[in-house]
């Protein structure tokens, strides 16, 4: 009996050992299943694609409308697989725009700063865009989110995500928003002057001169630069045209409209070709796989608008390639607005720092902290130029002076030598 009572206790033992084994297996496999899951929403939401717009009126431009021949490309070669935050639900709206950390609005508010939306500034596919006054004072611009617009919901989220913890003083600045009485707004620093695209474009506006181009061209390149390398994780703008490029008060420019931008994320997967034609990197179109270097090929169109004032869909590049053939053929297509203004050898380095960021490997072109330094050295070296110049100036007027004085005290001591 006392060998089958231990024979009792010890199976009694292992099944309770084996239970408890089983058990703690169970809940391992599943805790190791949840935190993979996690793990893969956190990836697919960070990568998640976002839908592109589907005409071609400036979707960003807080203050004017974008060129009018602009159309848009929309070509998904690969199905883009949903992210739980990528449809516009209670839950989302509201730990997105919770956790922006913005100033949140009421929609009487709005209608109060913009005096009932009658002070309208422009229209883009994301909706109309207002002219405000604050009640503190500020002059913003409110950018309204139209009732049918799918796409502008996404592109909300996208920019109030991002440019809550995105600030430089090369990008838009994203001031507040609205989501109430079914409304949502964007408010935006008011950029006074408008696009780069209307002062290239529209003839009513105040030609550029080399002096302004060269500044806005350094001001975009510092605005990419910290998308690209200030900050955490990097940001891949994803939709960079003169039209998205606003001036202020004084010229200066910023970067906008980032309801297209990503953060870069290393997961080789394939998304959505999106962008606006005549700025879009060829090797994405080939790839469907967007990387920094494509907003490299996106600023060196730009670069060539800015020398050129040709518009990407009035055949630039063509234009580019004939001038290629020759050192100094870019002179050939150059702004009329610059002839005579504008030194040719400071057109042609820019030209040759547009070409590298065109260059058809994507691994050649270089990074925006190289273009961002050489476009300094430009501008410095002209700088430079002109001081010198002016030196140059200022010596012989302060030469002509002395000569005047001597030829004075000559004429005093001739008339006194009479006089005696």
């Amino acid at each position: 009996m006392h060998k089958a009572d231990l024979v009792i206790i010890g199976v009694c033992v292992g099944v309770a050992v084996g239970i408890f084994l089983a058990s703690l297996a169970f809940f391992g496999i599943r805790w190791y299943k949840r935190r993979a899951h996690l793990r893969k929403c956190a990836i697919d939401h960070g990568a998640s694609t976002l839908p592109i717009r589907e005409n071609g009126v400036d979707t960003s431009n807080i203050l004017s409308e974008s060129f009018p021949n602009s159309v848009t490309v929309k070509v998904l070669t690969y199905p883009a697989k949903s992210s739980p935050r990528s449809k516009w639900n209670k839950n989302s709206k509201e730990d997105i725009v919770s956790a922006s950390g913005l100033p949140r609005y009421s929609y009487k508010d709005i209608q109060k700063a913009t005096r009932n939306f009658t002070t309208i500034l422009g229209q883009g596919s994301f909706g109309p865009v207002y002219k405000a006054i604050m009640p503190a004072g500020e002059v913003v611009a409110v950018k309204a989110l139209a009732s049918d617009s799918k796409q502008g919901e996404i592109e909300f989220q996208t920019e109030v995500s991002l440019l809550g913890r995105l600030h430089h003083r090369n990008l838009v600045n994203l001031v507040g928003y609205c989501v109430d009485k079914g409304q949502r707004m964007l408010i935006y620093e008011y950029m006074s002057n408008g696009s780069l695209a209307t002062f290239l474009y529209n003839e009513e506006k105040h030609a550029l001169n080399w002096q302004e181009r060269l500044q806005i061209a350094l001001d975009i390149s510092h605005g990419i630069e910290y998308l690209h390398d200030g900050a955490v994780p990097p940001v891949i703008h994803r939709d960079l045209k003169s039209a998205n490029i606003l001036l202020d008060h004084l010229m200066r420019a910023k970067v906008a409209d980032f309801g297209l931008s990503k953060e870069e994320v290393y997961d080789g997967r394939n998304s959505g070709l999106k962008g606006t034609y005549g700025y879009i990197d060829p090797v994405y179109i080939s790839t469907n796989k967007f990387t920094m270097k494509s907003d490299i090929y996106s600023f060196g169109i730009i670069l060539f608008e800015l020398i050129t004032a040709i518009h990407p869909q009035q055949n630039l590049i063509e234009y580019v390639n004939l001038a290629a053939m020759s050192s100094d053929g870019i002179d050939e297509i150059l702004d009329k607005e610059l002839v005579g203004e504008c030194d040719p050898e400071d057109a042609r380095s820019l030209a040759r720092i547009a070409h590298r960021c065109l260059h058809k490997t994507p691994r050649k072109r270089p990074s925006i902290g190289e273009v961002s330094q050489a476009i300094a050295k430009l501008r410095q070296r002209r700088l430079v130029r002109e001081d010198s110049t002016m030196s140059f100036a200022a010596e012989e007027f302060s030469g002509v002076v002395g000569c005047i004085e001597l030829q004075q005290n000559q004429l005093k001591k001739m008339t006194s030598i009479a006089e005696s």
